[in-house]
């Protein structure tokens, strides 16, 4: 089985207007609503493939029932820690002129007593489980070596993934983690500096592998991806699809490049699954995952080359 951790749900509401007026009334054109966190976008895409999963994390009295409806039709099994207060909402208007406009909400705190319960459930949780994925940011008044809580809770033998940036994935890596899978911005965030060249971006992930990680998937968005474990790397270019949203491509990585991970396959196996779901998730427009025979369309065309 493997377990997901979402320490910080969120709703993301998508609004295309005709154009975006600032102290003025703004007529909405299409509205989308998402019930989102990026290790539950997880979950779903390795329910859609058909692995065993569970997740678990916060939740929110106020709106968080949604979440579980969301779960039950994936065929998600899930248990919280319900908190008082409200799951975050960000919202997202996209005008006439493609200019996208972002406010984002910050969720309610989650007490000390709250988060020692879920490491709790998560050290019950994972007792049986081959691997632990652990993705997102944290609620309001969380510091960041809950990252390094979470992942110390779980057996030592769990495989350990991680998706999240900074001091979040510093205090991760002081676990030893098996895969990392950050982006190219969340990358030069968590380095502190710009990354301008292909050498430089290979060092960048050698940093991350010496902090504790054994492997670095990293996105590049529409250029695919490269992943490295300081020996071999390699970059899988993604094909040209329509893209509709880009809600979840990356947590269709994570859950396609896992899935391979714990069934053995190779460096490359890894890339190019996780190349295909990311790919795969931009095609759907009202989903925050990925559709599986689209994924194995795209899988069968991918291609991976060593750098």
């Amino acid at each position: 089985m493997i377990l997901t951790v979402c320490p910080s749900p969120c709703i993301d509401v998508n609004m295309e207007v005709e154009s975006l007026s600032v102290g003025m009334s703004n007529k909405i054109i299409s509205k989308r609503t998402f019930y989102t966190g990026k290790a539950l976008n997880v979950a779903i895409g390795l329910a859609r493939l058909n692995a065993r999963v569970f997740a678990t994390g916060f939740m929110y009295e106020e709106n968080g029932r949604q979440f579980e409806y969301e779960l039950h039709r994936e065929g998600v099994p899930y248990s919280f820690v319900w908190n008082e207060g409200r799951v975050r909402e960000n919202y997202k208007f996209i005008d006439n002129k493609s200019m996208l406009t972002e406010v984002d909400d910050v969720s309610s705190e989650v007490s000390l007593q709250k988060q020692e319960e879920l490491l709790r459930l998560i050290s019950q949780l994972s007792e049986k489980c081959d691997a632990i994925i652990v993705a997102g940011g944290l609620a309001k008044g969380m510091t960041a070596d809950y990252y390094s809580k979470i992942l110390k809770a779980a057996p030592p033998e769990a495989i350990r993934i991680v998706d999240t940036e900074c001091d979040r994935l510093n205090e991760a890596l002081k676990c030893g983690v098996k895969l990392v899978k950050p982006n190219l911005d969340e990358l030069e965030r968590t380095i502190h500096r710009k990354i301008s060249s292909k050498q430089d971006m290979l060092k960048a992930c050698y940093e991350i592998l010496d902090k504790g990680a054994e492997c670095v998937l990293l996105s590049l968005g529409k250029k695919g991806a490269v992943i490295t474990d300081g020996s071999k790397s390699y970059h899988c270019k993604s094909v040209n699809v329509a893209m509709n949203s880009t809600v979840g491509a990356g947590d269709g990585m994570v859950a396609a490049a896992a899935n391979a991970l714990l069934k053995g396959g190779s460096l490359k196996d890894i890339l190019r699954c996780g190349v295909a779901a990311g790919t795969a998730a931009v095609t759907l427009p009202d989903s925050i995952s990925f559709m599986k025979d689209k994924y194995e369309e795209i899988l069968s065309s991918l291609t991976v080359e060593e750098i």
